[in-house]
């Protein structure tokens, strides 16, 4: 009697946590498990390869991948700081011509994927491009030998279009840490003789560091994901590296190697951004917080300034949507192309069902920790996010190769005993793009529900159950109608990533099917800009969409 006492007062205690497992839990652990699914599968079949490579790519290719990686992170890393965080500042600080329409116009190189901003460059500055036309026609010269022009299909090409299309993230991050800042703070340190270089260096930047540093972790993970511009541009990178191995040697082993760097390298990213935020803690110490406020430029310092935010979105927006643009209007006749038309619906299905599937199994997800008492969904919830920092190409493998075994060993047990060849269910459809864009684009969704359900009162749910009400019905009808705005939002945004998302489609479509970010890329890739047009000015509009919803929320929330 007293030792099963002291057992039930250690279980009290924490000491001995028992596992009750109950539906709300059984379910959201199975949600995080399908959501983990993909990536546990990469690293099992990087140690377990049918044909181990390992060996041979560390001597071979695998240097250069991961050189030419390294070097296009810092470098689109570092530029996109220097713009972002330049132009926030800038806006924050000072009032010039055109400083209000440039809050929400340096937005706006969100909705182009870089792999759209890659073409549209290429097509403006190569040798039979505008701009060398132009050159030859002024100064007479009548081939390439008689001047000097960059090689745009270059590592340099690539960075300066990764980083008009993501510095985005550091302005948006920087923006809200300078705002948020005191302006009594400037004010004494302008009083002690700091001039604005030195309210920059040394008050400025240092309180803005951590929302800088998480800008550039964001753009780095987007960077070391990208394959349509190193692709286009010619620059072999660790994701490059999955395809060739992939599909060209047929080694999905060696493939899933190359995949375990890359989540490695996002895994140290990730690691080095919540290092930075835990070593970098600034609080508000003034009772009443001031905010800044910005100081009227004149002559031309204003015009500089403008002239300075008018760049960045030159290069990142109107370049590449104007190129587009013109395309799309000179082949009109390719907007009613059957193949644009099976690829707009191709795309509708795909990213309508992963946005409806991944919102709901972040909904119940996110409902399901907030009611068991089990540790493990409450574990697991933060590692489902990944998916998001993981690159296409990387789910890519873990998604198709077990799929496949799968696909295989269902179809050859049905044939079994029934018969019935009934080919590939899985991997032959576009289920696994479905799944792919789920677990990519799952922190989107979660964050919007868990944020939502974070809001409501728990006087709400808690007077729902004394009524009667059971779990299930309490999320019907109190958490939905209170949560619907921040869901349909989630919803929309993982609609639009869906539609941007290019290797894990390339990788993961079956034959003869198409979305429209594959059939930019295959247009494009041929050299035939003109019918990738139509179908890139779709997904440009789509991207409008999240940028206007991402600028309305900045607004909202006084950033």
């Amino acid at each position: 009697m007293a030792e099963q006492n002291t057992q039930e007062g250690a279980a009290r205690a924490g000491a001995l946590p028992r596992f009750r497992p109950d539906i709300w839990s059984v379910v959201a652990a199975a949600i995080a498990m399908l959501v983990l699914l993909p990536i546990l599968a990469v690293v099992w079949i990087a140690f377990h390869p049918v044909e181990n490579i390992w060996p041979h790519l560390l001597s071979t290719t695998l240097p250069r991948y991961l050189s030419n990686s390294l070097l296009l992170m810092a470098a689109v890393g570092l530029v996109s700081a220097m713009v972002g965080t330049g132009a926030a500042w800038l806006l924050t600080m000072y009032r010039f011509p055109g400083a209000r329409w440039f809050q929400g116009l340096l937005l706006l190189p969100l909705a182009i994927p870089a792999y759209v901003g890659a073409y549209a460059l290429v097509d403006f500055l190569e040798y039979a491009g505008p701009v060398q036309t132009a050159l030859r026609s002024v100064f007479g010269w009548q081939n390439a030998r008689d001047y000097w022009f960059p090689e745009i299909r270059s590592r340099i090409g690539a960075v300066v279009v990764l980083s008009a299309a993501l510095y985005p993230y550091v302005f948006l991050l920087a923006r809200a840490a300078f705002r948020e800042q005191s302006g009594g703070t400037y004010e004494v340190a302008q009083a002690l003789g700091a001039g604005p270089w030195g309210r920059f260096l040394r008050v400025g930047l240092p309180l803005a560091r951590p929302a800088i540093a998480a800008g550039m972790a964001i753009v780095m993970m987007e960077t070391v994901s990208d394959f349509g511009t190193v692709d286009f541009f010619a620059v072999q990178t660790l994701t490059t590296g999955i395809f060739s191995v992939w599909l060209e040697s047929n080694n999905a082993g060696g493939a899933a190697q190359i995949a375990g760097v890359v989540l490695l390298l996002v895994l140290a990213l990730v690691g080095l951004e919540k290092a930075s935020r835990r070593r970098q803690k600034f609080h508000n110490a003034a009772r009443h917080h001031r905010p800044i406020l910005p100081v009227q430029l004149s002559g031309g310092r204003a015009w500089i300034a403008t002239g300075l935010c008018l760049i960045p979105f030159a290069v990142g927006f109107l370049l590449p949507g104007g190129v587009i643009l013109r395309h799309a209007l000179e082949n009109a006749g390719r907007w009613q192309d059957p193949a644009l038309l099976r690829a707009f619906g191709n795309t509708l299905l795909v990213g309508g069902w992963a946005a409806v599937l991944t919102m709901l199994a972040a909904l119940f997800l996110v409902y399901g920790v907030r009611l068991t008492r089990s540790r493990l969904p409450r574990l697991l919830l933060p590692f489902t996010t990944i998916g998001y920092a993981a690159p296409g190409a990387v789910l890519a493998v873990g998604v198709l190769i077990p799929l496949a075994a799968l696909d295989h060993t269902l179809a050859d047990t049905i044939q079994a005993l029934t018969g019935m060849d009934i080919g590939l269910v899985l991997t032959g459809s576009a289920f696994a793009i479905i799944y792919a864009y789920c677990v990519r684009f799952f922190a989107i969704a979660q964050g919007a529900v868990d944020s939502a359900m974070g809001r409501i009162s728990p006087s709400l749910p808690m007077a729902a159950r004394s009524l009667g009400r059971s779990a299930t019905g309490t999320l019907r009808e109190v958490y939905v109608p209170l949560i619907r705005g921040s869901v349909a939002t989630g919803l929309l945004l993982v609609f639009v990533d869906s539609v941007k998302e290019l290797p894990a489609t390339l990788l993961l479509r079956p034959f003869n099917f198409n979305t429209l970010s594959t059939r930019v890329y295959d247009a494009a890739s041929l050299e035939n800009i003109g019918e990738a047009a139509p179908a890139a000015v779709l997904v440009i509009l789509v991207g409008l969409i999240a940028v206007f919803l991402v600028t309305k929320s900045s607004r909202g929330r006084g950033y």
